[in-house]
C-alpha cells in the first residue's frame, strides 16, 4: 500500500496492489464505523454506490456479518442513482443490484433502505427529489459516502456540466456513460437516456467520502481528479472542495499518477538502483523530447528532473548504452527460444525445444487478436502449440447469428434427410425465444448454446488456419463463473480454478501465455487471469515438478498494450505475419462489428489489433531501436 504525496496530489490518494486488498480494507473501514455507531447507539448512514467497482467490497460486507457478526440493523443507506425509467425488478436495476450484491445477505431492515424510484411519472421526480434531500437531512446526514468514477470524471451520474452546487435531480446521460453501459443491456439503444443521481452538492455534504478506482481504463480520469484544477467538465474534481475525501487505487487505476508515472517531476526520492525504474526515466525522457535514446544528453537529464540518476550513474553516455541495450535484447524472433543458439541475452531460453505452448484465450477470439503473429510463429518455428478458451463467449454473438445458424441446421437436415424430426424445431424455438424476447432478457439456455458453439466453431476455423488441429490442440474450459447468460458474472469459484489445474496438469506445458489485460471493462479477463494465477501457485505450493521448467508470459488485449518500458519480450512481425494474423482474426465473424471498448467506434478488432502492433514498432523506432512492420509486446510473470 502506498499513500499519495502531497505535493504533488489535491486529494489524499492510497494505492493498494490489487482491487482485492483495496476493497477489504474498506469494507472493514466501513464495518469499524458501523459498529462504532452502533456502540454510541447511534445510527450509521452509508451513501452506496453500484456497478462492478463496489461488488467485492459488498461481498466482504457480508462475509463479515455471516461469519463475524457484523450487524447492519442500525444502518439507514442512500442510494446514490438509478436509471429512469427502470423498473426495480429489471435485470439493470439498482435495487435489484444492492439486494443482489448486499442488502439480501444481510439484516438490515427494510425501512432504513432508500434508493431512487425509476417507476416515478414525470410530474412527480421534482418533488420525489426534493424528498431524497430531505430524508438524508433527517437522518443526520451521510456518515460515509461511496463513490466510484466514470470515464467521463462522473460521481453519480452527474455528468460533465455539473456544478459544486447541484442537488438530486433528473438528468440526461453522456454518450459515453451509455456507451459504456450498452453491454449491460445488451446494446446501446436499450440504455436510458435519463436517471435520478444526487447532485454534487448532495454528495459534498457528506461527512466522508471514499472514492474507488480499478484497472487502468480509469487512470487518465483519476489522474485529472487528482492534480488537475477542479472543473465542471470533470465533476469528481469537486471532491478537491472536500476536508476528509479518500481517494482508494488499485496498482493500474493510479499508474498515470506523477508519484507512479514520473516521480523525478514531484522532486519524490527514487531508488536508481532499480533497473525498472532507471529504465522507465529513461525511455519517459526520450519520449518526451522525441529523440532516440543514445542521442540524450547529460543536459537534458538535469533539465527534466533527472540530475540524480545522472549523478548516480555518471554520464549520459552510460545511462543510455545500458537502457538501449535493454530494450535491445527484448527483441527476439523466436518467442518459444532459438534452438542451438546462446541464449544469455534473449528473452526466452533456447532449451528445451521444441517447447510445449499452452495459450490461455479468455474468450474465444482474444488469442488471435491479441498474439496471433506469435502464435502463427510458433507453430510455424515447430513447437507444440495448444489454446485453452476460458469462457464460451456467447453473449458477443448478435441474436441474428444465433437464428441464421439454426436455420442452417435446418436447412441441413432437410437437404440431407438426416433424421424424421429435423431440427427445424431448434430453429423455430431459437427463432421464437428471440423475436420474443426483451430488451436486456438473459437468453434461453438454448439460445446461450447455440450462441456458444458458433463461437467455438471461429475459434477452430482460425486454429485451422494457423495449421493446428483443433480436436487435438484445442480446449474449451467454459469455465462456470462466465455462463450466467449476461455481462454480470459470478465470483471465480473453485471448480473453475480446478478446471484450470487439470489441463495444466494433463499438457504439462513449459510456456504459458495469459492474457494480462486488466483494462478489461466487463472484468472477463480479470477473472480468467486470477484463475490461472491461482491455479499455477497452488500447483506451486503442491511442489508440481515440471512447472519448474514452466515460465508465464502475459498478453495484453485489445483495450491497451504494455509500456515500452515494461516489454521483456518484444515479437516483431513482418507485413506477411501482420497479414496472416488479420486472416486469423477475420474467422471470428458473428461480432465482428461489434465495438472492443465501450466508448470505441464501430473499427473491426484487425484494425485496432493492428494499430496496436504498429504502434508497439514505432515506439521501439523512434527510441532508436531495429524499425519493424509491428510488435507483439509480453511481461513474463515470475511465480
Amino acid at each position: 500500500m502506498t499513500v499519495s504525496d502531497a505535493r504533488t496530489e489535491r486529494i489524499p490518494t492510497t494505492i493498494y496492489p490489487d482491487s482485492e486488498q483495496a476493497s477489504v480494507a474498506v469494507a472493514r473501514q466501513i464495518a469499524e464505523l458501523i459498529r462504532q455507531r452502533a456502540a454510541e447507539n447511534r445510527t450509521c448512514v452509508l451513501g452506496l454506490a453500484t456497478g462492478s467497482t463496489p461488488t467485492r467490497l459488498y461481498e466482504e460486507l457480508v462475509r463479515l456479518h455471516q461469519q463475524e457478526g457484523l450487524s447492519f440493523r442500525n444502518v439507514v443507506s442512500f442510494n446514490l442513482d438509478e436509471y429512469f425509467p427502470m423498473a426495480p425488478d429489471s435485470l439493470q436495476s439498482y435495487v435489484r443490484f444492492m439486494h443482489e450484491y448486499l442488502f439480501d445477505h444481510v439484516d438490515i431492515l427494510p425501512e432504513n433502505i432508500h434508493i431512487p424510484d425509476g417507476t416515478l411519472p414525470q410530474e412527480q421526480v421534482a418533488e420525489f427529489c426534493r424528498q431524497y434531500e430531505e430524508q438524508i437531512r433527517q437522518a443526520g446526514g451521510i456518515d460515509l459516502q461511496l463513490l466510484g468514477i466514470g470515464r467521463t470524471g462522473h460521481i453519480g451520474f452527474n455528468e460533465p456540466g455539473s456544478g459544486a452546487q447541484s442537488r438530486t435531480r433528473l438528468i440526461t446521460l453522456d454518450h459515453i456513460t451509455r456507451t459504456d453501459a450498452a453491454s449491460d443491456f445488451y446494446g446501446e439503444e436499450n440504455v436510458p437516456r435519463r436517471a435520478l443521481t444526487m447532485g454534487v452538492g448532495t454528495i459534498l455534504e457528506a461527512h466522508r467520502i471514499v472514492l474507488l478506482a480499478w484497472g487502468e481504463g480509469k487512470a487518465a480520469v483519476v489522474k485529472r481528479m487528482v492534480e488537475g484544477e477542479p472543473t465542471d467538465s470533470v465533476p469528481a474534481t469537486y471532491l478537491q472542495q472536500h476536508s476528509n475525501v479518500d481517494v482508494v487505487l488499485d496498482e493500474a487505476a493510479g499508474a498515470e499518477l506523477t508519484q507512479r508515472k514520473t516521480p523525478w517531476l514531484a522532486g519524490l526520492d527514487c531508488n536508481w538502483q532499480q533497473p525498472a525504474t532507471v529504465r522507465k526515466a529513461v525511455t519517459w525522457l526520450a519520449r518526451t523530447l522525441q529523440k532516440p535514446i543514445l542521442k540524450l544528453t547529460d543536459a537534458e537529464y538535469n533539465e527534466h528532473g533527472l540530475s540524480g540518476l545522472l549523478a548516480e550513474s555518471g554520464s549520459a553516455y552510460t545511462i543510455n548504452i545500458k537502457v538501449f541495450n535493454e530494450l535491445q535484447h527484448t527483441i527476439t524472433g523466436w518467442p518459444g527460444g532459438k534452438p542451438n543458439d546462446d541464449d544469455t541475452y534473449r528473452p526466452e531460453r533456447a532449451t528445451p525445444f521444441p517447447k510445449r505452448a499452452l495459450i490461455f484465450s479468455p474468450h474465444p477470439d482474444d488469442d488471435v487478436i491479441s498474439m496471433g503473429g506469435t502464435l502463427l510463429r510458433l507453430v510455424d518455428q515447430g513447437h507444440e502449440v495448444h489454446v485453452a478458451y476460458q469462457t464460451s463467449g456467447n453473449i458477443a454473438v448478435f441474436d441474428d447469428e444465433a437464428i441464421r445458424f439454426a436455420e442452417f441446421v435446418a436447412d441441413y437436415d432437410e437437404a440431407f434427410r438426416l433424421d424424421q424430426q429435423p431440427s427445424e424445431n431448434l430453429y423455430h424455438r431459437v427463432a421464437d425465444s428471440l423475436r420474443h424476447k426483451a430488451p436486456g432478457q438473459v437468453d434461453s439456455p438454448e439460445v446461450q448454446q447455440v450462441k456458444g458453439l458458433i463461437r467455438r466453431g471461429e475459434a477452430k476455423s482460425a486454429l485451422r488456419y494457423a495449421g493446428l488441429d483443433p480436436d487435438e490442440r484445442a480446449h474449451f474450459q467454459d469455465l462456470p463463473f462466465y455462463e450466467t447468460g449476461r455481462v454480470r458474472k459470478k465470483p471465480l469459484g473453485e471448480e473453475d480454478i480446478q478446471i484450470t489445474m487439470d489441463l495444466l496438469n494433463r499438457l504439462q506445458p513449459q510456456q504459458i501465455y495469459a492474457a494480462g489485460d486488466l483494462s478489461d471493462p466487463h472484468g472477463t479477463h480479470r477473472v480468467c487471469l486470477s484463475a490461472i494465477f491461482q491455479a499455477v501457485q497452488r500447483l506451486k505450493a503442491q511442489g508440481t515438478p515440471w512447472l519448474q521448467d514452466c515460465w508465464v508470459w502475459l498478453y495484453r488485449g485489445a483495450w491497451q498494450e504494455w509500456d515500452v518500458d515494461q516489454i521483456e519480450m518484444a515479437v516483431p512481425l513482418s507485413p506477411e505475419e501482420l497479414t496472416r494474423k488479420r486472416r486469423a482474426i477475420f474467422k471470428h465473424q458473428s461480432q465482428k462489428d461489434r465495438p472492443l471498448f465501450p466508448g470505441a467506434d464501430q473499427r473491426e478488432f484487425w484494425q485496432r489489433a493492428e494499430e496496436r502492433n504498429r504502434t508497439t514498432a514505432r515506439l521501439y523506432d523512434q527510441l532508436g531501436l531495429p524499425e519493424y512492420e509491428a510488435i507483439e509486446a509480453f511481461v513474463r510473470w515470475h511465480f
